[in-house]
């Protein structure tokens, strides 16, 4: 059995919960904040057999989308003052662990 970390955006939430569930997995969503932009996001957490693993892998990779979007960035340079200008970053996506699981239980 692995147990899946998966981290995507809160805008891709609902569809990637809604996929999994119809394929039938099992998920745990958990709220959480990104350190960088602090915007939204949610964890899943998926215990799986092995083999299902690179099904699941695709789900989430099929429904979590990278966008780009404008962030304000401070300008040190600017005589002792800081002055914002926007910088683009990619956003989105996810991000995946897969470990292995010893002891499953569901009671």
């Amino acid at each position: 059995m692995k147990l899946i970390y998966a981290i995507v955006s809160d805008d891709d939430s609902s569809v990637v919960s809604r996929q999994l569930t119809k394929n039938g997995f099992f998920a745990t969503k958990l709220a959480s904040t990104g350190g960088f932009l602090m915007s939204g996001n949610t964890t899943f957490m998926i215990c799986t057999d092995d083999e299902k693993v690179p099904q699941a892998i695709d789900i989430i990779k099929q429904n979590s989308k990278k966008r780009k979007q404008m962030v304000p960035s401070a300008d040190t340079y600017s005589l002792g003052s800081y002055s914002l200008f926007p910088v683009e970053v990619t956003i989105g996506g996810a991000t995946i662990f897969v470990t292995n699981v010893e002891h499953f239980e569901k009671v």
